[in-house]
């Protein structure tokens, strides 16, 4: 990433930070990102659409998002892209969890979680797909919160996974293959 890109990705995460960080709301914004952590979440709903014939097939189409969206983001994306995180990088950010492991750009938790919801939005009720999509958003929003990713980073993860879900749900559409799950 550019320099210039990456200093303007620092002020405004460091400005975000200023105005959001409150002693009372870190434990529930750290509670919030953890869900996150390797896809936890997202997984643990996808096992659980999959435990039941009436959801199996969203579970099905979710969980091939899911690998996608960490083949694409987390495997290739991280790796090209080699960002350096934003605490490292500017000492004003303030970083409210553990180090990861693995490089800035794009948000895997971001494409992890708009992934899934993308795909249970789209092919459930919205009773479901809603409080999935909000969750997804306060997961991907949390990520600033804790000062381990860029707000591009966050943006660029959540349209990753809004795309790869919406390629999937289409994918199964035209070729139908699940229509007997």
């Amino acid at each position: 990433m550019g320099s210039t890109i990456t200093q303007w990705d620092g002020n405004l995460l460091m400005e975000i930070q200023h105005f959001v960080i409150h002693e009372g709301l870190t434990p529930l914004v750290k509670f919030i990102t953890h869900l996150g952590d390797a896809g936890s979440i997202w997984i643990a709903l996808i096992l659980l659409m999959l435990c039941f014939k009436k959801t199996r097939r969203v579970g099905v189409i979710a969980a091939t998002a899911l690998i996608l969206s960490f083949v694409v983001n987390n495997l290739m994306l991280k790796n090209l892209v080699g960002r350096i995180r934003p605490y490292e990088m500017f000492t004003g950010v303030q970083r409210l969890v553990e180090k990861p492991s693995d490089w800035s750009f794009p948000s895997g938790h971001s494409a992890a979680s708009f992934v899934t919801a993308v795909v249970m939005f789209r092919e459930l009720p919205r009773k479901y797909g809603v409080p999935a999509l909000t969750l997804a958003f306060l997961i991907a929003l949390s990520r600033l919160y804790v000062g381990v990713h860029y707000p591009l980073d966050v943006l660029c993860g959540a349209l990753s996974g809004t795309v790869i879900a919406l390629l999937v749900c289409r994918f199964y559409e035209r070729k139908d293959v699940l229509s007997k799950w």
